[in-house]
């Protein structure tokens, strides 16, 4: 990896380091999505404050920053795909871990989506679909998050066959499939909250 790939796997974390839960939520005059359902700082959730247009807004700045990071790195880094992979996966993982709240951020759904699309967006396209019609069919997004995590990888493969970037979309798969354990155990128990509950 050259010096000026490095640096552009940097500034890709710190993109996705960008908490837009949080700053949607200051700029509408809600309360801080870490306070309330979930805790969790992503759109689901700031959607259980009432404020569609809050929840709007998070879901696209946290998608967009994934579909930015990588897009720097293609226009003004390197378009290798090991060099694309690792600038999309060091987006969402700034979502995930961010420096800017503490290495405790959001659960990565929207930040993949964009991704994902920064690397086909026929490959996004697809992950969206099955995230919305599980979502319609069951109501519930962690449930639909991690169908559409577990899709990514084998749809990457067939829809673009670069090893690194498959690999990409597994390792977020893992991550996804981790920082849902607890919706997991939920859904399990049946005490998952529904979309839109608030």
């Amino acid at each position: 990896m050259t010096t000026l790939t490095l640096v552009f796997v940097v500034l890709a974390y710190l993109i996705g380091s960008v908490p837009f839960a949080v700053l949607s939520s200051k700029m509408f005059g809600l309360a801080d999505p870490r306070s309330y359902g979930s805790g969790n700082p992503g759109a689901t959730n700031v959607l259980r404050s009432g404020k569609k247009s809050a929840a709007i807004l998070t879901l696209v700045g946290d998608a967009l920053k994934g579909t930015l990071a990588v897009w720097i790195m293609a226009h003004f880094g390197s378009s290798a795909p090991l060099a694309i992979a690792l600038a999309g996966l060091a987006a969402f993982l700034g979502h995930v871990y961010p420096v800017t709240l503490g290495f405790k951020g959001g659960k990565g759904v929207a930040t993949a989506i964009g991704v994902l699309g920064a690397f086909s967006g026929w490959l996004a396209l697809a992950c969206a679909a099955v995230w919305a019609l599980v979502a319609l069919i069951f109501k519930y997004s962690s449930l639909a998050a991690l169908m559409a995590s577990l899709a990514a990888p084998l749809m990457a493969h067939f829809l673009i066959g670069e090893p690194a970037i498959t690999a990409a979309c597994v390792i977020m798969a893992a991550l996804l499939i981790y920082r849902h354990l607890t919706n997991i155990k939920r859904l399990m128990a049946g005490t998952e909250p529904r979309i839109g509950k608030k």
